[in-house]
């Protein structure tokens, strides 16, 4: 068995590996990459999930906004969908992106990729099976980065056919006539929005009482107003079985009055969340203690065996829920990283951290909902605004939703923002920098923005928490 010695190894080139492992070699540590995949690099994000989505969702915003080209004064005559074509350009897009991970970034920041399974034999050794057999990394430190797996229901097995998951809807080799979606999360809601744009007949089933139900109160409310103008959606509603037949798949579930009902779809989607991958990594030789099928770790990442970190998907921080986002994996590699290296390195700050959502319209959010910030005892103020009373989504024929922005009272500091509407996933960025720096309800009033822009609503509901809104 033929071994090598690194500074640092991490399992998984994910979001959260791959960028760990950069930094780390960057910051002047010998560092190495262990990933099993045979589809390559760049993790479920890059394979199978971030990506491949958003270049579906591109394709169904230009498709739809070409359906409506009249509206701009374009005719359009025999318009139609090759989703051969669609799927090949998203397939070309995946894998240059992730052959630039291994052929370009790997090798300029001279980071050795083993590929194979890697298996912890202690805290300080890595053994990866591969093609070619076993090598033996002797490592001081490792990094697990595995990533998570969309997850099942009892009664929903999927078969890769009728009855599928996020990792086999991409793959599908047409439009399907009907979609059943189980699950009204990002996920869920993301294929529900390609799907039914593209021209299917999509229903969707969620268990809680509204759509994308991490999301601030009002905003997913609205969310859930402006997706119903294309799907069905029925929510509260609990899924009690499903029967393959002649016809597709029928579902049986319990709308919110608790009345039994069933409907039939060619295909059911099940989206009902992601579990942690961590089968085969050889946990059991180490201290590494999982909770819940998670791996425990502390603020900083650390696992209960010394020199072994665990980012992203795969953990739980501290026993509280873990927000599963690319972008969180790759701020905790690269914390990990640098104080690896011997930089001083705050944890992340979970309450700044972005979600969004990529159907149309678009939902984001970054720090405290309404009713988070009210829980934790602050003075609440709350200003909102429409998009609809602005120019540019006129402009844009994307005039639905509106901008919240969550203050508190005494030291007018901004607790949070959540927007729905259009290219709200591109404008919660400013948010986040105002978070980031403590910014008060009127620095954001005094920020002076183009016009006319988007991002004005978001200038216009900080000035709404105090009622001064120039166009409300």
């Amino acid at each position: 068995m033929a071994s090598e010695e690194f500074d640092l190894t991490v399992i998984g080139s994910g979001p959260g590996g791959y960028v760990a492992a950069i930094r780390a070699s960057q910051m002047g540590l010998k560092t190495a990459v262990v990933e099993r995949d045979p589809g390559g690099t760049g993790g479920t994000c890059l394979l199978r999930g971030c990506i491949p989505t958003k270049a579906l969702l591109h394709t169904a915003d230009l498709f739809d906004e070409i359906k409506h080209g009249k509206d701009y004064g374009i005719n359009v005559e025999g318009l139609s969908l090759d989703f051969a074509i669609v799927q090949n350009r998203k397939n070309r897009i995946v894998g240059r992106l992730s052959k630039g991970i291994e052929s370009y970034l790997f090798k300029k920041n001279k980071i050795t990729l083993f590929k194979g399974q890697g298996r912890l034999e202690g805290g300080r050794s890595v053994v990866v099976k591969g093609e070619g057999g076993e090598t033996r990394i002797k490592t001081k430190n490792v990094i697990l980065a595995t990533g998570s797996k969309p997850r099942s229901i009892p009664g929903l097995a999927p078969d890769g056919k009728s009855i599928i998951t996020s990792d086999e809807i991409l793959q599908i080799d047409h439009v399907p006539k009907s979609l059943i979606v189980i699950g009204a999360g990002a996920v869920g809601i993301e294929f529900a929005s390609v799907f039914a744009r593209f021209g299917s007949t999509v229903t969707v089933i969620e268990m809680a009482p509204r759509v994308l139900p991490l999301e601030d109160e009002e905003i997913s409310a609205e969310a859930g107003k402006l997706l119903r103008k294309y799907m069905t959606i029925h929510t509260g509603a609990k899924t009690e079985g499903a029967l393959k037949g002649g016809q597709g798949v029928e579902v049986a579930f319990r709308d919110e009055k608790e009345k039994a009902t069933s409907i039939t779809g060619e295909i059911l989607l099940v989206a009902v969340g992601r579990g942690p991958v961590t089968d085969g990594l050889g946990l059991e030789t180490t201290k590494v203690q999982l909770e819940r099928d998670y791996v425990r770790v502390n603020e900083m990442m650390e696992t209960d065996e010394p020199g072994v970190f665990a980012i992203g998907d795969v953990v739980t921080v501290g026993g509280r829920p873990h927000p599963q986002l690319a972008h969180v994996a790759s701020a905790e590699g690269i914390g990990v990283a640098e104080r690896l290296a011997g930089k001083h390195v705050e944890p992340v700050n979970y309450d700044q951290v972005p979600s969004a959502t990529y159907c149309m319209p678009e939902v984001a959010g970054v720090g405290l909902t309404e009713a988070e910030a009210k829980k934790r005892g602050y003075d609440v103020k709350v200003g909102r605004f429409p998009f609809a009373n602005l120019a540019k989504p006129r402009i844009i024929g994307q005039d639905g939703g509106f901008v919240k922005v969550v203050s508190e009272g005494k030291y007018d500091e901004v607790l949070g923002v959540h927007i729905v509407g259009p290219h709200a996933t591109d404008l919660i960025s400013e948010a986040c920098v105002a978070l980031r720096l403590e910014s008060t309800t009127e620095e954001l009033t005094r920020t002076i923005h183009p016009h006319p822009t988007l991002p004005e609503a978001l200038m216009q509901a900080a000035e709404a928490v105090y009622g001064h809104a120039i166009d409300a």
